[in-house]
């Protein structure tokens, strides 16, 4: 399918990545999608990153302490939530630098494949179903 224009080659559905064999896990066009996946999550989170600043940026004197404490608890609820994008997006890359080298979709644990119904319910995965119910029965019990 090699173009001479470098048009986008065109992407699987979920549907149609679903319906693939276990022989053809993470061939090109499953690599394909899941990158076009984490690329568009990677853009979300940097614009609302973006957002938040905008919206830190522009907030105005409240001269009434409720309004001041209302304001204050937005912030922190919405610094808290860009907190977590943030370590998202760090997983983002990770996973995409996975595919770059040829290991996205394999468990790091056991280097079993993770599976497509996990991956499209969590393209950041990096361990199988099993592999995370032990680490975090283990974190249950060890607290680590």
């Amino acid at each position: 399918m090699a173009n001479s224009n470098n048009a986008q080659p065109t992407l699987l559905t979920e549907e149609q990545l679903l319906a693939m064999s276990e022989d053809d896990y993470m061939n090109d066009a499953q690599l394909a999608f899941f990158r076009n996946r984490l690329k568009q999550l990677e853009a979300e989170i940097l614009a609302n990153a973006g957002a938040t600043t905008e919206n830190l940026r522009e907030t105005q004197f409240a001269p009434d302490p409720a309004d001041r404490a209302t304001i204050e608890e937005e912030h922190a609820l919405e610094l808290r939530t860009r907190d977590r994008e943030r370590k998202l997006l760090k997983k983002v890359q990770q996973a995409l630098a996975l595919i770059d080298s040829g290991e996205y979709g394999w468990c790091e644990e056991t280097g079993e494949a993770i599976g497509i119904p996990r991956l499209l319910a969590r393209p950041t995965a990096n361990l199988s179903l099993e592999a995370q119910e032990r680490r975090e029965k283990r974190q249950k019990l060890y607290g680590d």
